[in-house]
């Protein structure tokens, strides 16, 4: 065993000063692997004669010459050198608390590299939510690339990728840029900027959701697999309760207004959301939105049986508790076309609900007029508020 280790600790410095730090990786990974192979074809078995021979040779190859040989662990992840991290992680990985410093080393790449490219980018993807979730993903996938080809997948470089990672999601770095298409538009001084991550996922979930142009070129097969992505992301956000208030924001509007691309879609975002732990109040508001539309549909079946006007109206019952954004009730005199409806629709709901009060939210209604002139008929897609100043200008003197 002494022979074993003065024959190294000659050779090992020899070949280092020869040839370098990456050759001499290759030297020490080989004799290593010799060392072996050796042991266990003349020592005896079990007897703890191979495990002290090994931890000797380790202890000369690698454990002696630890600081130079991780000198060159943040330089080969910087250049994406994978074969050559991998040899560099199988030798350390043989002594005790060897990978810890490369680990440090990819949580300061991943962190530096991650928010440089969205710095460089910050004018595009501040003000555009699908090109923000398409750099975040990107960065992803090649910080889990690097870390699939030259750690394996080792679950201490899985979780320094995730800890890094979720620093480049949250940073707010790059929403404190004086943007030229955001300088007129910077609030008050003083106030401290937030990750707008949250909001921009929301947004792109808003995109894919909703009848656009993005959702229209796009296949159910496509769409789900970008709402997976943004699931993805969702995990590293510190503030989960920003996303689902703008998520819930969006969702409301896109029901109100049957603006759905794929109502079944919409149902499975609400359980995807489930399963990556976003806050279960959040969540089960928002299945509650969906039974509240299903309810409203056969109220409507109901009601257009017992009316004669029943083509001219559509109406929603919906849960304060799940809906309603307290302080939005504003009152509107609304045209007699619509003042009329009011007291029969509450007269049927009473009928079928005794007890129950309906608040108008005329805020969240909206509705189709016709517009005629000299060049033609147009039908106007209008809130109850545009309608009101229609008719009120069709009305006057």
């Amino acid at each position: 065993m002494q022979a074993t280790e003065e024959f190294y600790k000659f050779k090992a410095n020899e070949h280092l000063l020869a040839n370098g730090v990456q050759s001499y990786m290759r030297y020490a990974d080989q004799r290593l692997k010799e060392e072996e192979a050796r042991a266990h074809r003349y020592l005896e078995p079990g007897s703890g004669s191979v495990a002290a021979l090994t931890q000797c040779c380790e202890k000369v190859l690698i454990g002696e010459h630890l600081p130079t040989l991780l000198a060159e662990s943040a330089p080969l992840i910087k250049a994406g050198e994978t074969e050559k991290l991998q040899l560099m992680f199988r030798l350390l990985d043989r002594v005790p608390e060897g990978v810890t410093p490369v680990l440090r080393d990819l949580e300061a790449h991943i962190v530096s590299a991650g928010l440089a490219d969205m710095v460089a980018s910050a004018d595009i993807i501040t003000s555009d939510s699908e090109k923000y979730v398409e750099r975040l993903l990107d960065l992803f996938k090649r910080f889990s690339t690097l870390v699939k080809d030259a750690f394996l997948d080792d679950p201490r470089f899985l979780t320094a990728r995730d800890k890094a990672y979720k620093c480049v999601v949250n940073d707010t770095t790059v929403f404190k840029l004086e943007l030229p298409s955001s300088a007129l538009l910077r609030g008050s001084k003083g106030t401290a900027p937030e990750s707008k991550c949250p909001e921009l996922l929301a947004n792109y979930c808003d995109m894919l959701l909703r009848k656009t142009p993005l959702s229209k070129r796009l296949t159910s097969e496509q769409i789900e697999s970008r709402l997976r992505d943004v699931l993805l992301v969702l995990k590293y956000i510190e503030n989960k309760d920003v996303f689902m208030r703008y998520h819930k924001a969006h969702l409301t509007r896109r029901l109100i207004l049957d603006s759905s691309a794929d109502s079944e879609k919409e149902e499975d975002m609400v359980e995807w959301l489930r399963e990556v732990g976003m806050p279960a109040d959040y969540v089960n508001k928002l299945a509650r939105m969906f039974q509240d539309i299903k309810v409203s549909e056969d109220l409507n079946t109901q009601f257009r049986g017992e009316t004669t006007r029943h083509d001219a109206i559509n109406i929603k019952i919906l849960n304060a508790g799940a809906w309603a954004r307290g302080s939005e009730r504003v009152t509107v005199s609304l045209p007699l076309e619509l003042e009329d409806y009011i007291p029969e629709v509450e007269d049927f709901y009473k009928k079928k609900h005794s007890g129950r009060k309906l608040q108008w939210y005329h805020h969240m209604s909206n509705g189709t007029i016709t517009f005629a002139n000299s060049v033609g008929r147009f039908d106007l897609d209008v809130t109850t508020f545009q309608m009101a100043v229609l008719f009120a200008w069709n009305q006057r003197p």
